[in-house]
């Protein structure tokens, strides 16, 4: 059985702010009000803020935490 890898899609597990915006139709302003009001959990790694995307799933499909 022979995969080929460019067949496979792959899914990050986290997204930049700018990322998870585009993918889920959440402006970033938006998504800056729920990192403040402690909604959107986040990590920053460097200069770089992540989000989870089961924390994204969480607030879309269910409008809570994970």
């Amino acid at each position: 059985m022979t995969t080929h890898l460019n067949t496979l899609r792959f899914e990050k597990r986290a997204l930049s702010i700018k990322e998870a915006s585009a993918q889920y139709g959440l402006s970033r302003a938006f998504l800056y009000k729920l990192m403040a009001r402690g909604e959107l959990q986040t990590a920053k790694i460097g200069a770089r803020r992540i989000v989870a995307r089961d924390a994204l799933e969480a607030l879309v499909i269910g409008g809570k935490k994970p």
